[in-house]
């Protein structure tokens, strides 16, 4: 029998005003463990050395998170309960930021973390390059020889040095063409900070004409209309991977009611891509004069670079040109902020950058609104790859007709290949928009390698699909290989010879999905997971893997579940001889 209302109400007491104040005091105390007096002092003193304004910045937490990280080699939970109550943050949020990207360590009470980590990456050009071999013998190897202290070895998805294959990080330091004895040679003698890159610094920028565009943009005697024009006109699109048009990206985020703010994505997660950091270690002012040239022109009020954490030596190099523009300005400058990432891919993606930046987890936003309109801390907001602002400097000086005059096959403009595998010459090759793989290969990068014939590429990193050496003739630009169910993206080229296999290869990728899922949506957490596994047996399941391609690209939130089937199907494609 159901009751009614009457019967099933509770009577409600009144409690007096003291009672009422115990409830509120009782409610307001944390739950749970409370953090120690010994954790709050060593947070403490070491966050102010960094920072001043510590509880008024919760979009600083990862920061934060980065230097107790650095300094005791992992998260210990004592700190993050300080730093929780130093902030004024619940701990659950505190835990599930920290939680969420790979460089962060957590330790337990009574765990000691290791001395040393070193971080082998199984990309799929480290892979062909043997850096399985070094998984497999390193840690044996190195705790041989380094009994007094505590070595870790863990793979690593790929930390954007393809063309030096293969690549192991030992803690910070980046050991390049990487063998047994390198590596051990550096763990041995505790070489684990990166060196700064030898970069074009600011007084040699400015010796050879660096900054006078600016300085004419800022004195009038250019018109910011002029700028807009030679951007749309020059045809340069975004060279991140989506490739929107930059100027129209300008004009619609200049639209918008100010404040305005501005995200620049150095990221560069996408495996087989290292081209920004090529260019960051070399010339990083003209980087930075096209994103004020930028900023100037759309009306932006705030700057936060957002650079990927495996680029230790180009953080240091970054930070002290900044630091010396900021001092001694030759201009007035908007606020400009440099954010280090924590490795996480997915915050490649524009608006998991933007929820990095603000301190949070990096899941993808659902769109709309769109980032132009409601970005970054609430505002519109243009977001920029690096490269695409490395070009402004030159569009605007020499004119739009000299980015666009470039180009073969009836396409048009320059596009920076990082090409890395089984060619000689592997590297970031500024080559005509619209070349063929063929063309690059002889052209740009010495041939195939001793020994190797033409076999397959990639001609997008990981989510750009896989094509056979048969279909070696096609434009290398946007839009052109769409058609071959592939894309270029950030136009990673990665070459496969007769010594790899395609399915190989497919598979690698499908891991590094599986790992880097934000894990937001179930059709791209368990869909990478699942397909993964399916991609193991020696003969393919390809009706399962197909309804899960399906899956996958219909409805996950991100490019990157919505890419995932590329390459799977691709080698059900191309190379079916392989997986039947």
């Amino acid at each position: 029998m159901t009751s009614s209302p009457a019967q099933s109400s509770k009577p409600i007491g009144f409690a007096s005003v003291e009672q009422l104040k115990q409830q509120l005091r009782q409610k307001s105390q944390l739950k749970g463990r409370q953090a120690d007096e010994m954790g709050m002092a060593e947070v403490k003193k070491l966050l102010t050395l960094n920072f001043a304004d510590l509880a008024e910045r919760p979009d600083l937490l990862i920061e934060h998170l980065h230097v107790l990280n650095d300094t005791y080699l992992g998260l210990h939970d004592r700190h993050l309960l300080a730093l929780a109550k130093l902030m004024n943050l619940p701990m659950a949020e505190v835990y599930e930021v920290a939680t969420f990207y790979h460089h962060f360590e957590i330790i337990r009470d009574g765990e000691k973390p290791a001395d040393i980590t070193v971080r082998v990456c199984d990309g799929l050009s480290c892979e062909m390059a043997g850096a399985r071999g070094l998984l497999d013998k390193l840690p044996q190897l190195l705790s041989e020889k380094l009994a007094e202290m505590s070595v870790r070895v863990v793979a690593a998805p790929c930390v954007g040095r393809c063309e030096q294959a293969p690549a192991v990080v030992v803690h910070q330091n980046a050991i390049v063409h990487a063998t047994l004895e390198k590596v051990s040679a550096a763990v041995k003698g505790h070489q684990t900070q990166a060196a700064a890159p030898s970069a074009v610094d600011l007084e040699a920028y400015v010796a050879e004409g660096g900054y006078a565009l600016l300085q004419q943009l800022k004195n009038k005697s250019l018109d910011r209309e002029a700028v807009l024009n030679a951007m749309e006109n020059s045809g340069l699109r975004g060279l991140g991977g989506a490739g929107f048009p930059a100027g129209r990206k300008w004009r619609i985020v200049q639209a918008q009611t100010a404040p305005r703010l501005m995200a620049v994505n150095i990221d560069e997660g996408e495996p087989g891509t290292f081209k920004d950091r090529t260019y960051l270690e070399t010339d990083p002012h003209r980087f930075l004069e096209g994103m004020l040239i930028a900023a100037h022109v759309v009306g932006i009020d705030a700057i936060y670079i957002y650079l990927r954490d495996e680029y230790h030596g180009c953080r240091a190099m970054l930070q002290a040109e900044l630091d010396k523009l900021k001092t001694n300005p030759f201009f007035e400058l908007p606020h400009i902020e440099l954010r280090r990432g924590a490795g996480a891919y997915i915050c490649g993606e524009e608006s998991a950058m933007i929820e990095s930046i603000e301190g949070k987890r990096g899941e993808p936003r659902m769109r709309p609104p769109y980032i132009a309109e409601v970005g970054l801390f609430g505002k519109p907001t243009l977001a920029h790859n690096f490269e695409t602002l490395y070009w402004v400097r030159d569009i605007v000086q020499k004119g739009p007709g000299w980015f666009s005059g470039y180009g073969r096959n009836g396409r048009k403009g320059l596009r920076s290949f990082s090409v890395s595998g089984r060619v000689k010459k592997p590297g970031v090759k500024l080559a005509p928009a619209g070349i063929t793989i063929a063309e690059l290969i002889e052209e740009y990068c010495g041939g195939m390698q001793d020994g190797h014939d033409f076999y397959a590429y990639l001609p997008g990193g990981a989510s750009g699909g896989i094509l056979p050496a048969s279909l070696k003739d096609i434009p290398l630009d946007f839009d052109t290989l769409q058609p071959y169910g592939c894309f270029i993206g950030s136009a990673a080229i990665i070459v496969l010879s007769n010594q790899d296999s395609a399915r190989n290869a497919a598979l690698n990728m499908m891991n590094f999905f599986a790992h880097e899922s934000c894990g937001q949506c179930t059709p791209c957490r368990v869909g990478t997971s699942k397909a993964a596994q399916l991609m193991q047996a020696p003969v393919w399941d390809n009706a399962t893997l197909e309804d899960l391609n399906q899956v996958m690209a219909d409805a996950s939130i991100c490019g990157l579940g919505q890419a995932a089937p590329n390459p799977v199907r691709s080698v059900q494609k191309y190379f079916s001889q392989e997986i039947s």
